[in-house]
């Protein structure tokens, strides 16, 4: 039996909960230029088949089916908002209030691939947040997404003033350095430049709630991963 290089949340003969490293597509690019993790899970199973997808920068939680059957009825879930999707992002600055809703239509730039724009001829998108720790440069958000836009976080939370960190395409991409967040930081002598603590866009799916077919009701969480965490410990000790 193949060996996942991937972290199993959950599985079972109907679907399997992957959580997601950042930086692996969720499913092939039309270019086919990387693996993707759908690749690696059809090394494993005969079947696997797509159910909502991640960016490729974003870590966390991502469901693939198993069968057509569990395909169609999770697919039905997810864009009948019947699945309950829970994100945690570090973003700039702290959001005026500490709770809100964002309900902005959102729609596909019309000469940027791949950008996303808010504009009133776009579909509606709904997203809630939560601020759950203030770092005054940065603050953690809980975002839950009651539609399932494109970029949708990203774009709200620009759209707030508050986008995601190293975001490339909503923010200015930059990496939050230590340096930048402690005052007297100094290289320590075998380096030779300053490595960043975080260089991805951060972002990170960390919980959905279900039913299956069966009516069975699962939550099940996604563990932060390494490079999140360990920029929130660094905040948490400098504020």
């Amino acid at each position: 039996m193949t060996k996942l290089p991937v972290e199993i949340i959950f599985e079972n003969d109907s679907f399997i909960a992957i959580n997601k490293p950042a930086g692996l597509l969720s499913i092939p690019d039309r270019e086919q230029s990387q693996p993707s993790l759908k690749d690696l899970l059809l090394q494993k199973f005969d079947k696997i088949y797509t159910v909502h997808r991640l960016d490729k920068d974003t870590s966390g939680i991502i469901v693939f089916a198993k069968d057509e059957i569990t395909h169609k009825f999770l697919s039905a879930a997810f864009e009948q908002r019947q699945v309950e999707k829970f994100y945690l992002g570090l973003v700039h600055g702290a959001p005026q209030n500490n709770t809100g809703t964002i309900d902005e239509p959102i729609m596909e730039h019309p000469a940027l691939n791949g950008k996303m724009i808010i504009d009133r001829k776009g579909k509606t998108s709904v997203t809630d947040y939560e601020v759950l720790e203030n770092f005054g440069k940065f603050s953690l958000v809980k975002f839950q997404i009651h539609t399932g836009r494109t970029h949708q976080i990203r774009v709200h939370a620009k759209h707030i003033g508050h986008p995601i960190v190293c975001d490339p395409v909503y923010s200015d991409g930059n990496p939050v350095l230590l340096s930048s967040i402690k005052r007297k930081y100094k290289l320590s002598k075998n380096e030779e430049e300053e490595k960043p603590l975080l260089s991805r866009t951060a972002l990170h799916s960390y919980q959905l709630k279900f039913k299956d077919k069966s009516n069975n009701f699962f939550d099940l969480a996604a563990e932060l991963p390494k490079d999140l965490k360990a920029l929130l410990q660094q905040l948490r000790k400098l504020s």
